[in-house]
């Protein structure tokens, strides 16, 4: 098992770690179980004051951080920077909304009654140490995410980071160390993916988080199912953007070229496949395509880099299998397609026409820089196609028809639909899917109960 920084860029070793023994790793879970017991009685106030200056911290540290980030997964730095700033900007979120989130909810008196009750409220309780098991991609947003709510509903955390982004998981523990929360709030297990199971089964751990692959998903959702422990999962996507006729063209192709580069194509909610009208098709693809072919692949350091390379050797070969296998089945490159000379995992910014139901890259989510484009006779083929996969986690649609919209909010299969706009995360708004992409929320307040005990509070008459 390997835990180390290697730069995707040159595909040179940074640094190595050495993982956890069981000895550290029986320490930290007893120093979380501890901790909770005296973290969980803090109030709202003093968690929001810690919350606030971790903020502040990350705020102050992310040049810095945006430069260990691209280090370790190549994220081009101008984004790794926008990522920090993101995490910051939730953190002071979820400081600031958490007490109004978790409040008591006190029905009316006349409601309850006849239960006997002279009064009777809920109460959202924290659960105890969470395990959440993060990946690469988002090394920072993904846990923030996580951890932000968590800690402010009074959960501590323990963190099991991609074991390709060690520095950026090491940091975050000091983060909040440094913060002032107590040493066990947050902790960051150096172990590989081997040792999740023995965790998950510890009665310790109450209950865990997972973003990444569906079979990692799978693994967790089993055991956490057979030790009857709380889960949320965010897996794979393979998220449709659709474009109506009456859309602006150029503004949607625009903002398209972005939803399916940023991080280098590289995430669960990029949008992947491109459904467009016959009737604009052409004049999109030409957009688009061009759009595309502008993109400057490079350096991930460079200020003026818009794509990097992808995280791993493995990752670029499994893009490249499943471009290959649908350019044998007749799909048609109108860009890109082939890996560059000299060292680097990079892969440049590609289009593919002609697709048909039986290409891999149909039915699996295609991580990394490669949009495939369909064509739609009508909107009931429109969602058709956007429904025509197992993944569910968000969706775009392109239109200025009121009705064409309601049906699209209506019909589409996905945790979130986003008119006339990207897919983003927004710690005020839930963040999830449905079918293979997962299930629960993550994010606003359906996020911070995820992790809460719901505890009916009933007072005799």
């Amino acid at each position: 098992m390997h835990i180390a920084t290697v730069n995707p860029a040159n595909g040179e070793t940074v640094k190595t770690y050495h993982p956890m023994d069981e000895d550290e790793l029986e320490r930290r879970l007893q120093l979380a179980e501890a901790t909770f017991r005296t973290y969980r009685t803090t109030t709202f106030e003093e968690r929001s004051r810690l919350l606030h200056h971790a903020a502040e911290i990350l705020d102050e540290d992310r040049d810095a951080i945006g430069k260990v980030i691209t280090t370790e997964m190549g994220k081009p730095v101008t984004q790794a920077r926008a990522e920090a700033a993101k995490c910051a900007k939730a953190m002071h979120w979820y400081a600031d909304h958490a007490a109004e989130l978790l409040a008591d909810e006190e029905p009316a008196a006349s409601d309850v009654k006849d239960s006997g009750a002279s009064r009777a409220l809920v109460r959202y309780r924290p659960l105890g140490p969470v395990l959440a098991v993060m990946p690469w991609n988002f090394p920072l947003w993904q846990v923030v995410r996580f951890a932000a709510p968590a800690l402010m509903a009074g959960n501590v955390g323990l963190l099991k980071h991609a074991s390709n982004v060690p520095q950026t998981a090491l940091y975050l523990e000091d983060l909040f160390h440094r913060a002032g929360f107590t040493e066990g709030c947050f902790q960051t297990l150096l172990i590989g993916s081997a040792a999740v199971d023995d965790l998950l089964r510890d009665e310790r751990i109450k209950a865990a988080t997972l973003t990444g692959s569906e079979p990692a998903g799978r693994a967790v959702a089993s055991t956490c199912g057979e030790m009857i422990k709380k889960t949320v999962l965010e897996l794979g996507g393979s998220d449709p953007f659709v474009v109506m006729p009456s859309a602006d063209l150029d503004r949607a192709a625009e903002v398209a070229v972005t939803a399916r580069v940023q991080n280098a194509g590289q995430s669960c909610i990029a949008a992947k496949r491109f459904i467009v009208h016959t009737d604009v098709y052409d004049a999109f693809a030409e957009r688009f395509v061009a759009g595309m072919k502008a993109l400057k692949v490079g350096d991930p350091m460079d200020e003026d880099t818009d794509v990097g390379p992808l995280s791993s050797e493995q990752g670029r070969q499994d893009l490249e299998e499943l471009v290959d296998d649908a350019v044998r089945a007749g799909a048609t490159v109108l860009c890109g397609g082939e890996r560059p000379d000299g060292p680097g995992w990079f892969y440049p910014p590609t289009v593919l026409a002609g697709i048909d139901r039986e290409m891999r890259i149909h039915r699996e989510e295609a991580f990394g820089p490669v949009a495939t484009l369909y064509r739609a006779d009508d909107l009931d083929e429109a969602v058709l196609i956007a429904n025509d996969t197992l993944f569910g986690l968000s969706s775009n649609v392109w239109t200025r028809d009121e009705a064409e919209i309601d049906r699209f909010v209506r019909d589409l299969e996905a945790g979130g639909v986003y008119v006339n706009g990207m897919t983003a995360s927004h710690p005020a708004l839930p963040f999830g899917g449905v079918k293979r992409s997962g299930y629960g929320r993550e994010l606003s307040g359906h996020g911070i109960r995820e992790f809460c005990n719901i505890t009916t509070v009933w007072h005799g008459a």
